[in-house]
């Protein structure tokens, strides 16, 4: 049975690769990311993997589809596509702990939809503003939730990390196995 990852992102394939898996195919959602009127974080990361699966959903085929959202405290991140944006996530993530809401969809064969969410709690060091200078000139940040990549220069700030790593960077891979194994989808 083929499965089609619903994402654009070159690290959540990267990551499934890590667990043996190489989808068939590479479909990324086009869906309104807009945060409702008063959609929570975990909300939000949740509806958003739901809609891409279910916006690539074909008979035959497993769809999975995923969403990272950076929170403090009830407050979601954006993903940062401008330098003054990318600064004030770091300024505001500087020497506090956030959450990470990575939420993953599998859509079956048959359209039935199982879902997982991982939450993870980071904390940064409190940032010079050197650091957040240095940060912002190797431009890691751009696309990303929260104005930072864990997996790049960021985790150098990572003064604490509870939860799922692979999460962080935008596939939780326990939650994600757990969902292809259920589905019956071999793992390299």
């Amino acid at each position: 049975m083929p499965l089609i990852l619903a994402s654009a992102s070159p690290r959540r394939l990267d990551l499934l690769v890590r667990i043996g898996v190489v989808p068939d195919a590479v479909m990324p959602a086009d869906i309104d990311e807009s945060v409702l009127k008063g959609e929570l974080p975990a909300h939000h990361a949740a509806r958003l993997a739901a809609e891409k699966a279910a916006a690539v959903a074909k008979p035959g085929a497993l769809v999975l589809a995923a969403d990272t959202v950076v929170a403090a405290g009830r407050r979601i991140l954006p993903k940062v596509e401008d330098e003054s944006t990318a600064r004030r996530c770091l300024e505001l993530l500087s020497g506090r702990r956030h959450r990470v809401h990575s939420a993953v969809t599998l859509v079956d064969a048959e359209g039935k939809a199982r879902h997982r969410l991982s939450t993870s709690i980071v904390t940064f060091k409190r940032l010079t503003r050197d650091e957040i200078d240095a940060y912002l000139a190797s431009g890691e940040w751009h696309g990303k939730a929260g104005g930072y990549a864990i997996q790049g220069h960021a985790e150098a700030f990572v003064r604490f990390l509870s939860g799922s790593h692979s999460g962080v960077v935008g596939l939780p891979l326990f939650e994600t196995r757990a969902l292809l194994v259920a589905a019956g989808h071999s793992l390299g």
